[in-house]
């Protein structure tokens, strides 16, 4: 195994980004443009909008909120 393998909601991305042809960063602009909101609503959106499976919305939501988080600290 490589110590390079990305593991967490990264390891998701490039299906995200094969399954439904945009860019992660589209989506967390999307995520982010919908700002504030608690994580499962943010999920919800990107299912209901956006016919994400809940695995992937999860991901992408999970790591924008983290990422942001930093940002901050």
């Amino acid at each position: 195994m490589s110590a390079d393998r990305i593991k967490g909601p990264a390891s998701y991305f490039p299906s995200i980004e094969k399954t439904y042809g945009r860019p992660i960063a589209d989506w967390q602009a999307l995520v982010r443009a919908a700002m504030p909101a608690k994580h499962m609503e943010l999920v919800a959106m990107l299912k209901a909008q956006h016919g994400m499976g809940h695995g992937h919305a999860n991901a992408i939501v999970g790591y924008t909120l983290a990422e942001d988080a930093g940002r901050q600290g």
